[in-house]
């Protein structure tokens, strides 16, 4: 059995339960080298077999998998945030499915998640922003033509932009072009949730200049939206004395 386990953004105490379980009960562990923390290997039982996949292709990883399956051994294969996003597990499934390998997912915190939590924001805040647009900026590899990051912006929701720390000058010319405000405001968090977590609050404008005085080119999650201010919202209606739910009657 394989188990695809998120390992969270960074901090170890941020697996959830169930993937630090699995951990513990695993045979085999390949983990994202790259950007999982190692701290989370302390979990891994005595003669546990550890695998840095940043070192690995595919075929590499699907070898190892099919290998522990064929020995009877529970394989972990660790990545880093949320696997669903920006995983590339879905090849590795459909790999796994074609050598009748039984998988299942864990999930975990994904970064933008992460740095929401150490800057105490809400990307949802009534009459502000509703949606969040999880994406990125095409680099090494491309993305559809149909999901600029113009056509996002000019939703004006909030955004959570991974894998683009490179690339914040071009980044914010083209949420300008998509129809941020020059002064729309923006976070920029390297390493959320590590322990040298840094995270500057800045513009769509200013966002280039940030970046370069703090050398932050990689590793980088960066949220863009007017909620990031955290003012000028409504109140919930949820909570509100004269709205009635299930649970609540209205108080007049």
């Amino acid at each position: 059995m394989v188990y695809f386990v998120g390992a969270g953004s960074g901090a170890p105490d941020l697996i959830t339960v169930r993937g630090k379980n699995l951990l513990e009960k695993a045979d085999v562990i390949i983990y994202a080298g790259s950007l999982v923390n190692p701290e989370l290997l302390q979990y891994a039982k005595a003669g546990c077999e550890l695998h840095n996949s940043a070192k690995l292709t595919l075929e590499e990883i699907i070898a190892l998998m099919e290998e522990a399956e064929k020995a009877g051994k529970l394989t972990v294969r660790l990545h880093t945030g949320e696997p669903s996003i920006y995983g590339a597990v879905r090849e590795q499934m459909d790999a796994l499915d074609a050598r009748g390998i039984a998988y299942e997912s864990c999930p975990g915190v994904s970064a933008c998640f992460g740095a929401a939590a150490s800057l105490n924001l809400e990307f949802t805040l009534p009459e502000v922003s509703q949606s969040l647009i999880i994406t990125r900026m095409a680099g090494k590899t491309s993305v559809p033509e149909k999901e600029s990051i113009e056509s996002f912006a000019a939703h004006g929701a909030s955004m959570a932009i991974y894998l683009s720390a490179g690339m914040l000058e071009e980044l914010s010319k083209r949420l300008i072009a998509g129809g941020y405000s020059k002064d729309t405001p923006v976070a920029l968090v390297y390493k959320a949730t590590w322990p040298e977590e840094q995270s500057y609050l800045c513009t769509v404008e200013t966002l280039p200049v940030v970046a370069a005085e703090h050398q932050i080119n990689k590793i980088a999650v960066v949220l863009v939206g007017d909620a990031i201010a955290q003012s000028g919202y409504a109140r919930s209606r949820l909570y509100a004395p004269d709205f009635s739910t299930e649970f609540r009657k209205a108080k007049e």
